[in-house]
C-alpha cells in the first residue's frame, strides 16, 4: 500500500503567501498586516521577516498607505481630518506618519467640503422648521467629524442666505 505523505510548506513561504493575499484587495498598514498574520497563526519572527521583505520590495509602506487612506476618505466619505486621524491610529499607523500626512490638511478646503455637504442637506429640508434643519445638518456634520465651531459658522451662513 502507498503511504501518503503530507507536504509541509516552509513557514516563510506560507506567511508570504498569506500577506500577499491580504494585500490584494487594498493597501494595509504594517500593523494591520501583522495582526492578520498573527490571527492566521504565523510566528512573530516569521511575520516580521515577511513584513520587512515586503517593505524592501515597496509593497508595504505606512506613509504611502496613510496618504492614500486620507485622500480616499476625504474624497469618498467627506470625513474631517480628526476622524481620519482616529482611523489611521486604529490601523496602527505611527503618530509621526499621521502628523506628516495631516500637516498638509487645508482647513479652508475642509470647511468648503463641510459647507457643500450642509448646503446639499439644507436644500433637501429647507421646507422644515429651523430647529429641525439645524438638528439634521448639525448631526450630519458631527457624524463626519466636524467641530461644533465649524457647524455653527456654517449654520449662520446658511440661515442668513
Amino acid at each position: 500500500m502507498k503511504e501518503i505523505t503530507e507536504v509541509v510548506a516552509d513557514p516563510y513561504s506560507e506567511a508570504m503567501s498569506l500577506a500577499l493575499y491580504a494585500l490584494a484587495p487594498r493597501a494595509k498598514s504594517r500593523a494591520e498586516l501583522q495582526s492578520q498574520l498573527r490571527k492566521r497563526g504565523v510566528e512573530s519572527e516569521v511575520a516580521s521577516s515577511v513584513l520587512d521583505s515586503l517593505e524592501l520590495q515597496g509593497l508595504l509602506n505606512d506613509l504611502e498607505f496613510a496618504q492614500l487612506w486620507t485622500e480616499s476618505r476625504r474624497r469618498q466619505k467627506k470625513l474631517s481630518a480628526s476622524v481620519i486621524t482616529q482611523e489611521l491610529r486604529g490601523k496602527g499607523v505611527a503618530q509621526d506618519i499621521i502628523d506628516e500626512v495631516m500637516q498638509g490638511t487645508d482647513l479652508d478646503a475642509e470647511f468648503q467640503m463641510a459647507y457643500e455637504m450642509a448646503e446639499r442637506k439644507y436644500r433637501s429640508c429647507a421646507h422644515l422648521d429651523h430647529m429641525v434643519i439645524y438638528r439634521r445638518i448639525h448631526s450630519l456634520l458631527a457624524r463626519k467629524g466636524f467641530s461644533h465651531q465649524i457647524t455653527e459658522r456654517i449654520m449662520r451662513e446658511l440661515l442668513a442666505s
